[in-house]
């Protein structure tokens, strides 16, 4: 009776080890992705703050004029270095590629198409690694959400995925 117990407890852990929920080739974090009903996914991302530095100079003390007006002894100036916010970081929510979708052949046309527009300059390897995040988030901050998760919006702007119905239209 004994060794019925230990095996059913065993097929039992085995029922529960949780399925992968991104694919092999993917190395940064898609956790974030929420897939609807109707199949749609949604990223949920935190866009980082922009900062500036600034240096600007500063007077220290006034020049030194004589009588005449002449200059005995020059203004002397000190550099300041500020840093000044400019976006808050905030979070963001966006429709997004479905993470079954990184497959190896996707995910190496999008480094192509990245690499095309001279955002990629690593090897094609079909990897969504930290370097095609990279290159996916400078992309985007231009015309779309400042992050490492590939918007579907960005992907139509890429021409590797299908433009819906209405974009067509």
């Amino acid at each position: 009776m004994k060794p019925l117990i230990f095996v059913t407890a065993i097929a039992a852990l085995g029922a529960c080890v949780p399925a992968p929920t991104q694919p092999e080739n993917v190395l940064i974090d898609v956790g974030q992705i929420e897939t609807q009903r109707d199949g749609r996914c949604f990223a949920n991302d935190t866009a980082p703050a922009v900062i500036e530095t600034v240096r600007v100079q500063e007077l220290e003390s006034e020049a030194l004029r004589d009588a005449a007006g002449n200059v005995i002894k020059p203004a002397t100036f000190r550099t300041v270095i500020r840093q000044q916010i400019l976006r808050e970081r905030a979070p963001i929510r966006f429709e997004t590629v479905c993470p079954q979708n990184y497959t190896p052949d996707f995910v190496a046309t999008l480094q192509r198409a990245l690499k095309a527009r001279g955002y990629y300059n690593a090897e094609i390897n079909g990897t969504l690694d930290t370097m095609t995040g990279t290159s996916i988030r400078v992309f985007q901050r231009e015309n779309g959400p400042d992050s490492v998760l590939l918007s579907l919006q960005t992907a139509r702007t890429l021409g590797i995925v299908a433009l819906d119905r209405a974009t067509l239209n």
